[in-house]
């Protein structure tokens, strides 16, 4: 399992989760952020800082915000 970020996240790119990253599993994309499932080692850093709350832990994602996984794991895939 992973941590998410979700749509209060789009066009924001506050970049607060980025820095307390331990693993460096935090990526900025074209219009958020995103965290790499394969990486995230579930530490929780990234939730507590988030200006607008847009991290869940992946069994936890709202109703609606269920694609921002998939997402992440489509940026991950074509991720340089």
């Amino acid at each position: 399992m992973a941590f998410v970020i979700t749509s209060p996240c789009l066009n924001e790119k506050a970049a607060d989760c980025v820095e307390v990253c331990p693993v460096d599993c935090i990526k900025e994309g074209k219009d958020q952020f995103y965290i790499d499932p394969d990486l995230c080692i579930d530490c929780g850093a990234c939730e507590g800082v988030c200006p607008v709350e847009a991290i869940y832990y992946e069994e936890d994602l709202p109703s609606g915000e269920e694609d921002y996984l998939a997402k992440a794991k489509k940026f991950f895939e074509t991720y340089e």
